[in-house]
C-alpha cells in the first residue's frame, strides 16, 4: 500500500474517470506508477504524456525500444527501485532477452553483459553515470558516445529516458507505490 492515497477506477469521477478510461484503453489497465497522481491528475497526465513520448514517440532517433528498456532497468536498479527494476524487466523477457542478461541488468553485472554489443554497454554505462555521477559528466563523455556512432538527437533521448527514470523512481519509493497484486505471477 502506497504511503499516500490512490484513487482507484472504480472510484473515480469527472477529469480522472476519464484519464483512467484513456490509459487504460491504450493499456490494458492503469499502473500503480500512475495512480499515484490519482490526487493530481494533471500530474498523471504529463507524466503518462512524457513517458509515450520518450519511450515511444521517438522513433527517429533509431534507439531500439529494447535499449530504452534496458536503460530503465539499469537505471532503477542503480536507484533501488524494485517495481521499475520489475515492470521494465518484464518487456525485455518478452523480446527475447536471455535471462543471464536481464539478472546482469538487473544488478549491473557488465561482466555477464556479453551477448550486448559494446556500443549498447557504452549507453548502460553512461545512464549509470547519469544517475549516480550526474556532475562528472563532461563533454569527454558524450564525445566517447559520439565516437560509438550516436548522434546528438541520440545522446540527448537517451539522456531523456535515464533522467526520466530517476524521475520516476524516486516517486515511485518517496510515495511507497507497491507491485501489483499478481504482477510477479504474471512476468514469468
Amino acid at each position: 500500500m502506497a504511503f499516500i492515497p490512490m484513487i482507484h477506477e472504480e472510484e473515480a469521477q469527472g477529469d480522472l474517470r476519464f484519464l483512467y478510461g484513456q490509459i487504460a484503453g491504450n493499456r490494458g489497465g492503469v499502473a500503480d506508477v500512475l495512480k499515484i497522481h490519482s490526487l493530481l491528475p494533471e500530474t498523471m497526465q504529463a507524466h503518462f504524456d512524457l513517458y509515450k513520448t520518450i519511450m515511444f514517440g521517438l522513433r527517429r532517433t533509431g534507439l531500439s525500444r529494447r535499449l530504452l528498456e534496458m536503460i530503465g532497468v539499469v537505471v532503477s536498479s542503480c536507484n533501488e527501485c524494485r517495481y521499475c527494476v520489475e515492470h521494465h524487466s518484464q518487456p525485455l523477457r518478452a523480446m527475447g532477452l536471455t535471462e543471464r542478461t536481464i539478472e546482469a541488468l538487473r544488478h549491473c553485472r557488465w561482466e555477464d553483459m556479453g551477448e550486448l554489443p559494446v556500443k549498447e554497454r557504452l549507453v548502460l554505462r553512461h545512464a549509470v553515470k547519469i544517475t549516480r555521477e550526474p556532475a562528472s559528466i563532461s563533454a569527454t563523455d558524450i564525445e566517447e558516445l559520439r565516437e560509438a556512432g550516436y548522434s546528438d538527437e541520440q545522446i540527448l533521448h537517451l539522456t531523456l529516458v535515464a533522467s526520466y527514470f530517476n524521475f520516476v523512481n524516486r516517486n515511485v519509493m518517496a510515495l511507497g507505490v507497491q507491485l501489483e497484486e499478481g504482477f510477479e505471477k504474471t512476468c514469468r
